[in-house]
């Protein structure tokens, strides 16, 4: 069986970075897109989770507002509330994370969420660069 989506659309807030107990990075953020069909639009919305590097990835340069193209799987994430209720929610586990749509303005840092790294910290010849 194959589970594979991959969707581009536009943030709806600032992506959440958090680590787990042990450690782990992972990043929490919401892609919304809109799909047109005569006079209707129907708008989507997907929670989508990126972890370890790929998570610190959409934190640090990604903002609200901002196009992503995101690549991934879906699972269904279950758990009981406080009320003793099931629950479950669809996400997107995220394994891959793009660039896309045209910059915010000129400057190399409009990527950049706020507190985020400058890209004045890597050499020209780094091949570590983060794209």
């Amino acid at each position: 069986m194959v589970n594979k989506a991959i969707l581009q659309g536009r943030l709806t807030h600032n992506p959440e970075l958090r680590h787990t107990q042990s450690g782990i990075p992972v990043c929490s953020f919401t892609v919304a897109w809109s799909e047109k069909y005569k006079e209707t639009e129907n708008l989507c919305f997907l929670d989508c989770a990126a972890w370890r590097s790929t998570g610190e990835f959409v934190s640090k340069y990604f903002i609200k507002g901002q196009e992503i193209a995101v690549e991934g799987k879906l699972v269904t994430r279950k758990w009981v509330d406080n009320d003793g209720t099931n629950r479950s929610k669809l996400e997107l586990v995220v394994e891959k994370a793009h660039f896309c749509g045209p910059k915010p303005d000129n400057s190399p840092d409009s990527y950049r969420a706020p507190n985020a790294g400058s890209f004045e910290e890597y050499d020209e010849d780094d091949e570590n660069l983060p794209f």
